[in-house]
């Protein structure tokens, strides 16, 4: 019985010594794996601050560059349509065709006024001939009537006549000079009636001119090359030139305008921005992004900025144009515009992988130092291009962003850093924004366009 005891008691010393031995072992594992695990590896991108583009994208709706509403200039039956709904039309092409029963009886009647006032005016002439002839007349009786009283003047005076023939005398010259007088007027009157004549001819060729004119305007004509819209006249419908509805719509397609909102304070702060120097002006073209997600393929430029804020808004309308030459865009259609209306100035781009954020929502970036050891840098992010963020603060020049493994790192470790080989990767600021941003001097002729200070302007927005 005591051996068996004895046993027992020295199986469990042996047991909790194995126990012991294996608790040493595990503890020492942990510290020596350590000792003998690499530094982890991360692929950095080394910092190059050059000028990035800003591009902003905004919401956007299509607008025809001309419309024209089709009314008629005279009352009448429309005869005919004689266009089909829908299709391009050009500039004069006859549209409607209105009854002219009424127009051809007026011109009839303008015609035959002109005539009545061509023949007044040949009477009002032969009157005139006439009255001419009556006061030559007249006149030559007058001077035969004086050289008779001035020769019975001498006879009487010696009494070789009679007083009475004298008298006579006297009177057939008071009497010719009436009968003179009374010939000037009668010149006078028919002269008058010439005068008469010619505005009654010119009278009655204006109302023959509204006539015909009101003939002609019965054939309605496209005022602008456009595409057409669906009419609202018939055949045999009646329309008057004091309608309200147009008869039809014609919007010219091509070119076509996009009208695009900006807010009033993102347009402050980019002017402020480059007043002070943080930032270039941009440049004016436009890229368009379809409903479907597709890349219209031609560039538009920006036309005009609103000089007005809209009150119930606050935003200021920019209007770009595209050509349209294939009818891809239609009016009324939401599309969204990509302009680069400012630069900034020493600014980097780093991929998207890159940008943490704190638990206080502040945008970081791991770096390593040149101890090869992780560090923290706070950045400021001002949107994004080509798929990269643009930090404006927080990094300089020669700065290694750490791209690809910051999620295995902490501050403080030692890591061996790689250069980041990946060919999609974002290559420098500089380097990538060259080709899209122009000299100051042009950039800042573009910008003076783009904001106001000329009638061609137009505005963006941020994409963050």
């Amino acid at each position: 019985m005591k051996h068996s005891y004895l046993a027992l008691v020295i199986a469990s010393v042996l047991s909790t010594a194995v126990l012991v031995g294996c608790d040493k072992k595990e503890d020492a594992d942990p510290a020596a794996a350590q000792q003998q695990m690499p530094p982890a590896v991360v692929n950095v991108q080394t910092v190059t601050l050059g000028v990035v583009p800003q591009v902003q994208t905004f919401s956007g709706r299509t607008t025809a560059f001309q419309t024209a509403d089709v009314r008629p200039q005279v009352n009448g039956i429309i005869d005919e349509i004689l266009f089909r709904e829908g299709s391009n039309v050009k500039k004069g092409q006859p549209l409607y065709r209105i009854n002219t029963d009424n127009y051809a009886t007026s011109i009839a009647s303008g015609e035959a006024a002109v005539q009545q006032a061509q023949a007044n005016l040949q009477t009002a002439l032969a009157n005139n001939a006439n009255a001419k002839a009556e006061l030559i007349s007249r006149q030559a009786s007058l001077a035969q009537a004086i050289n008779d009283f001035q020769r019975l003047r001498g006879l009487v005076e010696i009494d070789a006549i009679s007083k009475q023939q004298y008298d006579q005398a006297q009177t057939a010259v008071y009497t010719a000079q009436a009968a003179v007088e009374s010939a000037k007027a009668a010149v006078g009157q028919t002269q008058a009636g010439i005068e008469s004549s010619k505005a009654g001819i010119q009278s009655a060729k204006s109302g023959l001119d509204a006539s015909t004119l009101e003939l002609n305007r019965t054939i309605v004509r496209a005022p602008i090359t456009g595409r057409s819209d669906r009419s609202t006249a018939t055949a045999g419908s009646l329309v008057s030139a004091s309608q309200a509805n147009p008869m039809v719509t014609i919007s010219r397609l091509d070119p076509i305008y996009v009208d695009i909102s900006q807010s009033s304070s993102e347009l402050l702060k980019l002017r402020q921005q480059i007043s002070e120097g943080k930032a270039q002006a941009g440049m004016n073209s436009v890229e368009l992004v379809l409903e479907d997600g597709s890349v219209y393929p031609i560039t538009g430029k920006l036309a005009l900025s609103e000089a007005k804020v809209d009150e119930s808004t606050g935003a200021v309308t920019l209007r770009a144009v595209f050509p349209n030459s294939n009818n891809v865009l239609l009016p009324g259609m939401y599309v969204s515009a990509r302009l680069t209306q400012s630069v900034i100035n020493n600014a980097a781009l780093v991929p998207q992988s890159a940008v943490m954020r704190s638990t206080k929502s502040e945008t970081q970036v791991y770096i390593v130092d040149k101890d090869n050891k992780i560090q923290v840098r706070p950045v400021t992010i001002n949107g994004t291009y080509n798929g990269n963020w643009v930090v404006t603060d927080g990094l300089k020049n020669g700065d290694k962003v750490v791209i690809i493994g910051g999620s295995k790192v902490k501050p403080e470790q030692e890591v061996v850093a790689k250069p980041l080989e990946d060919p999609n990767s974002a290559p420098s600021a500089s380097s990538n924004a060259q080709a899209a941003v122009k000299t100051p001097q042009q950039a800042a002729k573009s910008m003076d366009e783009s904001t106001g200070d000329s009638p061609n302007n137009t505005k963006a927005a941020a994409t963050n």
